[in-house]
């Protein structure tokens, strides 16, 4: 199947590694170019080592800086002249209850997951036209909350309505906005989550017996269902929470 990505330019954040590198190995993979953010220069080095210098660029950037959707969106422009979309994937919270987190954790998480994601949507909306598209990289915890990611479990289901909302809004200028939800994905987030139970193995096994496929996810899978999501291929999806989750979720 032809996604139709090719020489297509998107904008992915937190992509040196995870699931937004993955997704930038599926778009790469299938023609498209991309522009890959992370707060350290060696992890994004790296990733644009292994996707070519001639389909990725990095920019070492912070989503908290209100400076970075400028500094993003204008590499896309300048280094490939055009931009169809962004992915917008942030780093999970720190582990604690929502009553057990304090006031300034709060706010550094809500700068950067909740606000800067906000501020990164709103930038790109106005430099897209037709056609263009955002996805937000959320959680499973959007429809059903994790324990011990009390704050992950605040801020993630604003995004989904927020994500939403812009549907409607952007939707009358052909600008799609999306959110994914994954689970239990073999990334280092979810190691460390594993890790942080103090037996990880026996973790990862009560993990694995609560998802109908009895395994977890390889980032790979997660990447290739936002490639699709991402390109013209899904041109007419728009305002949904897709799960890549195996089935883990229990409601409808």
């Amino acid at each position: 199947m032809d996604l139709g990505l090719r020489h297509r330019v998107y904008v992915i954040t937190g992509g040196s590694r995870g699931l937004g590198f993955a997704t930038a190995q599926a778009l790469v993979a299938d023609g498209a170019r991309v522009v890959l953010s992370s707060r350290g220069h060696g992890r994004l080095e790296e990733a644009v080592a292994t996707l070519g210098p001639e389909s990725a660029v990095g920019v070492a950037a912070d989503l908290a800086d209100p400076g970075t959707p400028d500094l993003l969106l204008g590499a896309a422009l300048e280094r490939f002249g055009r931009l169809d979309g962004v992915l917008i994937s942030v780093g999970g919270p720190a582990r604690g209850t929502a009553a057990g987190t304090e006031d300034d954790a709060w706010r550094d998480a809500f700068e950067t997951v909740f606000l800067g994601s906000v501020r990164m949507a709103r930038a790109a909306a106005k430099q897209l036209t037709t056609g263009g598209v955002i996805g937000f990289v959320l959680s499973s915890s959007v429809r059903e909350p994790i324990d011990g990611l009390g704050v992950s479990n605040g801020l993630r289901p604003g995004l989904a309505g927020v994500a939403k909302d812009m549907a409607r809004e952007y939707g009358p200028h052909g600008i799609r906005v999306l959110s994914l939800l994954p689970h239990r994905i073999k990334t280092e987030r979810n190691q460390e989550l594993l890790a942080a139970t103090g037996d990880p193995e026996r973790a990862e096994a009560v993990a694995r017996g609560a998802i109908p496929l009895r395994r977890l996810g390889e980032p790979h899978e997660f990447g290739q269902v936002a490639a699709f999501l991402l390109s013209p291929a899904a041109s007419y999806l728009t305002g949904v929470t897709v799960p890549v989750d195996g089935g883990a979720l229990h409601g409808l």
